[in-house]
């Protein structure tokens, strides 16, 4: 299963909050086996984000989109995911009773709040979609055509998220191994295990702790360990897996 993630804001785009949730989704993805091709940064901008919707939803087993989902003018995502899927936007009944109660909550809880909020701001969602509780916020999300909707603020992206998570799921399986040498001396090797077994390998050096972590990724678990083994046995070089690695950095002073 692969699977391409959409970030949505001109915020992200301006520098003025750092995309975690990219990094968050691409962390989870991955660890349940999805290979995660392809991650992109788009404004609040409804054509732009339509357009790509449109062409992802074509080219990936899923696509993941986070941002905001109503209740101000730069909220575009719902609009946009329903115009890249050629769907109307309707006020989904479901997700608007559930809106609604949390509506009703908030201003039993805050009596002296003075301003509307209005459940069809947040409840409406792409036709024929499916909408997925949020725990912590006024929006839900949804998913419909293999595109799954989360909000852009990262806790209500996260916990609309976990009620999806069982949906994704994947061969993909990774090693990661740490070595004393400088990324250039690995170079050669890397390329050779490479070809060889027909898995991919990153190199991701951390000059400040003077070492370079390598990650081995393949289709299934028994052709990246005996990648693994192969690069251990055949490469004249220092390489330790993740776990001695970690056991040895807890037993230091």
């Amino acid at each position: 299963m692969d699977a391409g993630i959409v970030t949505v804001g001109n915020e992200l785009l301006a520098g003025d909050i750092e995309n975690t949730n990219a990094t968050w989704l691409a962390d989870e993805l991955t660890g349940r086996g999805v290979d995660v091709a392809r991650i992109v940064v788009v404004p609040d901008d409804e054509p732009i984000l339509a357009e790509t919707i449109r062409s992802w939803r074509e080219r990936f087993d899923a696509v993941l989109v986070t941002g905001g989902l109503g209740g101000t003018p730069d909220d575009v995502t719902m609009d946009a995911v329903a115009a890249g899927l050629d769907r109307d936007l309707i006020v989904d009944p479901v997700a608007e009773a559930d809106v609604q109660e949390t509506i009703d909550r908030i201003f039993e809880e805050n009596p002296d709040l003075d301003f509307d909020l209005r459940a069809e701001w947040y409840a409406s969602i792409p036709a024929g979609a499916t909408p997925i509780p949020n725990p912590e916020g006024l929006a839900p999300g949804c998913v419909v055509d293999d595109v799954y909707v989360l909000p852009g603020i990262p806790e209500e992206m996260r916990a609309v998220f976990e009620n999806v998570a069982g949906d994704f799921a994947g061969e993909v399986a990774t090693q990661t191994l740490y070595s004393p040498e400088p990324e250039g001396a690995l170079a050669s090797v890397l390329g050779a295990v490479a070809e060889r077994f027909g898995v991919r390998v990153g190199s991701y050096p951390n000059r400040d702790a003077s070492h370079t972590r390598l990650k081995v990724t393949g289709d299934d678990e028994a052709t990246v360990t005996d990648a693994v083994e192969w690069l251990r046995a055949e490469a004249d070089l220092e390489l330790t897996l993740a776990e001695e690695w970690n056991d040895a950095v807890e037993e230091a002073p």
